[in-house]
């Protein structure tokens, strides 16, 4: 059914947006992949080829989208080369590692220039192109920090919130036009995301408190959120491809991540209460890390 179709990726060279580009391909999709390190798309783009067709129509366009300049031309280089946009998928983000009072004004700037600024970038045009069409779908990789709070990444926290916001905003806006827009909620994912967060890898945090949330949990007598471990990127992007072909309002791709965000909008008390021990072990952990 994607044979023929034009799907535009925003951080496609690693992680969810790389395995997305792989499964998209599959199913014959004509791809265009963007993020600001070309190397990394263009081995991207020759593996896809290897794989599947070497005459596989594939445009590789290194971009940084925090410009709103560069992420509008992207758009409109696609479109130009293509002649249409049937899937925007905005994945590009990054995270950050600091407690509240050492987050920078600077690091509060930077959560919101990737994760938020360019879902206006690039869905202006898109949108325009798709209207024209009758027909697309914006695909915003949000985070199950969108849904609920998380120490230490305060900011990131808030930008994915915002992710969330403006997936709602621009459904209904969309209403009845032929254009779908979702919103994927991610738990843990197994990419360079906790590696590469601001601030130092918060990758250190998660091993360190591991132990520690078990040793809480069984102290207090507290039932840890039924939420599934770490996912493979490419088990994400198959939920993803999963609302491409079927549109939801939102993908939660981990088992029991739905029943836990709705708990935390109808019940915030009883979900801190539950989380309880990955914030106390998590802070045991950041001061452990602080100290050496």
């Amino acid at each position: 059914m994607l044979t023929g179709k034009v799907a535009l990726i925003t951080g496609a060279s690693s992680g969810i947006g790389a395995a997305l580009a792989r499964r998209l391909a599959a199913e014959g999709a004509s791809l265009v992949l963007a993020a600001r390190r070309e190397r990394n798309l263009r081995d991207l783009a020759a593996e896809i080829r290897q794989t599947h067709d070497e005459t596989r129509e594939i445009l590789v366009l290194p971009c940084d989208i925090e410009k709103s300049t560069e992420a509008e031309t992207l758009v409109g280089r696609t479109c130009e080369h293509f002649g249409r946009l049937d899937i925007l998928v905005n994945n590009a983000g990054r995270g950050h590692f600091a407690p509240i009072e050492e987050t920078s004004d600077a690091v509060i700037r930077s959560m919101f220039a990737l994760n938020v600024y360019p879902l206006w970038y690039t869905s202006r045009p898109a949108v325009q192109q798709m209207k024209k069409q009758g027909s697309g779908h914006i695909v915003n990789i949000a985070s199950m920090a969108g849904k609920i709070g998380f120490p230490f990444n305060s900011a990131y926290v808030a930008a994915k919130h915002a992710v969330v916001g403006f997936t709602q905003a621009l459904r209904l806006e969309l209403a009845e036009t032929g254009i779908h827009a979702t919103v994927v909620c991610p738990a843990t994912v197994r990419t360079e995301w906790a590696e590469s967060t601001e601030g130092g890898p918060i990758r250190d945090l998660f091993s360190k408190a591991a132990p520690i949330i078990s040793r809480i949990a069984q102290e207090r007598g507290i039932q840890l959120p039924a939420v599934e471990g770490v996912l493979s990127a490419e088990a994400v992007a198959e939920k993803i491809l999963e609302c491409l072909y079927h549109p939801t309002a939102e993908v939660f791709t981990h088992r029991g991540s739905r029943e836990f965000a709705l708990l935390a909008a109808e019940n915030p008390e009883e979900a801190e209460r539950r989380q309880l021990p990955a914030v106390l072990g998590e802070r045991e952990a950041f001061q452990t890390l602080h100290k050496t």
